[in-house]
């Protein structure tokens, strides 16, 4: 039963009122028809007035009340229904609401007792150092230089497990502030670049100012002028360059707060805002296109901002546009959270897929858990589609021996890369490889019997008689041979298959950007990745 104080109660009653009053309409004609003969046999003069004509006018009246009754009726149904359907998703959302605030609060709870277990740990690990005791390093097993990973650099560093054992010349160096010695000496070991890049923070430390050190590193960075042999030894020198500020970061991850402070000091941060600026114009005249998000001068330029602190001079918007110059660097997942790019990555990911670079956008969607946002196989199954379209030929029975090849190795290339991202990200279930491998398989079958059909169309040199009596003619067209019978081999560029693309998860503490996700053009005068050759290539791994 209805309470008195619902105002649908009240709503109700006036409805049975009205339908009330209505239904007694016929009653009350009736009793007015019964008065109006009873004046008419006592009227002394002739009314102009005629009953039939009241009887009509009153029935119109009454349809006309019944009509607007029974529409107001339907519009309070039809309200009535909304507002019942709007108070239950009203509470449906109050109870999502509810469940997240309380899933916020779980995560929150976690991640604290983390950072105070992550907090006290340091401690001790602290205390025990200063007072001399071994640190412990809760693993009784360790790898050897050549076995550790890059990032396990770090916690190597925090466990204390490694010291200045294989290159002691490096704390010389270190010692004496010699930069380019320093930079020469990289140079001359860099086949045993893991065990180096492991040493470096603890030779760093050896320094009067390790961060002085490293700016001085930077030095010829762009030189003034690049000749044939310079430009040689340039690349070599810039990922020794970053390389050297990876190293200071790792160093200065495991300093306290007051150490950090006094190592990059005031002045040393304005050295490195003046070397950033120095090369941001430089930045301006880089080909996204053709730097295939493997560039070097961005992710140097990236790298000196966050290892000195400096990223609060730059604007967000100018720093992650060059995040798609640097998206199949190793590092390039980090250095977005370390540099507080993390909520422009969506925009970041949509610039990879409409320029034909969706392994990039799948490996970044992996790295910041945007993989709802970017679901990874339709990505991957249309770079594949791509890559068939742009490596179907117009006319195949026109198409010379070269542009098949070239042809054959841009799908093959791709198919290898869709296999690589499949299996790294553990899609085999979403997106089967055998297909692909079958593929793959009936390309390189070909890719084989060409290169032997090649080899056997190439004119050889007569050989000497058995008996070594006399030797045939000389052939002087050899060269021109070779030349007009290029090698497969020698003409085009193999994919190397280990080319590692999996970029760390996402840490509990990096920084989120407030701004929203900036819009980023790749340069107009370039198409698709596949139509101006753009390749899965290994990069230097550092």
């Amino acid at each position: 039963m209805k309470s008195c104080s619902d105002p649908s109660f009240y709503a109700m009653e006036d409805s049975q009122s009205v339908a009330t009053l209505i239904g007694s309409t016929a009653s009350k004609i009736q009793q007015l028809q019964k008065a109006f003969a009873e004046l008419e046999s006592q009227r002394a003069l002739t009314l102009n007035l005629r009953w039939k004509e009241l009887e009509e006018h009153f029935s119109g009246l009454e349809k006309s009340l019944k009509r607007r009754f029974h529409e107001l009726e339907d519009q309070e149904k039809e309200f009535e229904t909304k507002t019942r359907k709007a108070r239950e998703m009203l509470q449906k959302r109050e109870a999502a609401v509810v469940a997240k605030e309380q899933s916020s609060l779980v995560r929150l709870q976690e991640k604290r007792d983390a950072a105070v277990f992550s907090i006290t740990n340091a401690l001790e690990k602290h205390r025990k150092l200063s007072s001399g005791q071994p640190a412990d390093n809760g693993d009784n097993g360790e790898l050897s230089v050549e076995e550790k990973q890059p990032e396990d650099i770090k916690s190597s560093f925090e466990n204390g497990n490694l010291e200045v054992k294989s290159y002691p010349q490096l704390v010389k160096l270190c010692e004496e502030m010699d930069s380019e010695g320093l930079q020469k000496f990289i140079s001359d070991n860099r086949k045993n670049l893991a065990a180096l890049k492991e040493e470096i923070p603890w030779a760093l430390k050896a320094a009067a100012s390790p961060a002085r050190l490293v700016l001085e590193s930077l030095e010829g960075f762009y030189p003034s002028e690049v000749d044939g042999k310079k430009d040689a030894n340039l690349l070599g020198l810039r990922r020794t360059c970053i390389m050297l500020m990876e190293c200071l970061s790792v160093l200065l991850s495991n300093l306290d707060m007051v150490s950090v402070l006094a190592l990059i000091s005031e002045d040393i941060k304005e050295q490195a805002k003046l070397i950033a600026e120095e090369w941001k114009p430089k930045l301006d005249a880089l080909d996204m296109d053709a730097s295939n998000g493997n560039s070097l001068e961005a992710h140097a330029f990236l790298q000196l901002i966050d290892t000195f602190g400096i990223a609060s001079g730059f604007n967000e918007e100018e720093l992650s546009r060059l995040i798609p110059m640097v998206s199949r660097r190793r590092q390039a997942a980090d250095l977005c959270r370390s540099l507080g790019l993390s909520e422009k990555m969506p925009g970041v990911i949509e610039v990879l897929v409409k320029n034909g670079r969706q392994i990039d956008a799948v490996n970044l969607a992996f790295a910041f858990e945007l993989t709802e946002q970017f679901s990874p196989v339709p990505l991957l199954k249309s770079y594949l589609k791509e890559a068939r379209k742009a490596s179907s030929p117009v006319k195949p029975g026109n198409a010379s021996p070269t542009a098949q090849t070239e042809v054959s190795e841009r799908e093959l290339t791709a198919l290898k890369a869709v296999i690589k991202c499949i299996e790294e990200h553990n899609l085999e279930e979403q997106y089967p490889v055998d297909p692909l491998q079958k593929r793959v398989l009936l390309l390189e079958k070909a890719k084989a019997d060409k290169k032997r059909a090649t080899e056997v169309a190439k004119p050889q040199p007569k050989r000497p008689r058995a008996n070594g009596a006399g030797y045939g003619p000389r052939v002087t067209n050899v060269s021109a041979d070779k030349t007009f019978y290029p090698r497969v081999t020698d003409r085009y560029m193999q994919y190397v298959y280990d080319r590692p693309y999996v970029y760390p998860g996402p840490a509990d503490n990096h920084s989120h950007s407030l701004l929203a996700s900036a819009t980023y053009n790749f340069s107009p005068s370039h198409g698709n990745y596949f139509g101006n050759g753009y390749q899965y290539q290994t990069p230097y791994l550092h």
